[in-house]
């Protein structure tokens, strides 16, 4: 999925305005939530659970990692599972023969969150910034 899928700026006739998007709520409850999803990645690296931490983004229902943050309690729009890259693995999201590429494009768990965002549509990747 391209980002501007995302976005809903591709071309057509039937386009919802940019602030339909689910990328737009999904950065603002990042932004609330940055504080406890980075607690919880410093805590996945602590504990030797990971060295990659991944958090899943979605609006659904979804059996993926562990729910830490969950968009009904909290008033949000988008529920967040923690997990690792080693699940990633496991369950073959990340294909054994493209680990050392998701790991060369990995960015600081220090400094970035790594979202696997899903939507309908599909999911991709992001690495967002911690607040």
């Amino acid at each position: 999925m391209e980002p501007e899928e995302l976005l809903n700026e591709g071309r057509g006739e039937a386009q919802k305005p940019a602030a339909d998007s689910p990328l737009v709520s999904l950065r603002r409850d990042l932004k609330m939530f940055s504080e406890s999803i980075h607690e919880v990645a410093v805590e996945i690296m602590v504990e030797g659970l990971s060295k990659y931490p991944i958090f899943v983004a979605h609006q659904h229902e979804l059996k993926l990692g562990e729910l830490i943050l969950d968009r009904v309690e909290l008033g949000a729009e988008w529920s967040i599972h923690a997990s690792t890259l080693e699940e990633f693995l496991e369950i073959g999201i990340v294909k054994a023969e493209l680990k050392q590429r998701f790991i060369d494009t990995y960015k600081s768990p220090k400094d970035f969150m790594c979202v696997f965002v899903v939507v309908p549509e599909g999911a991709n990747f992001v690495f967002v910034p911690y607040e």
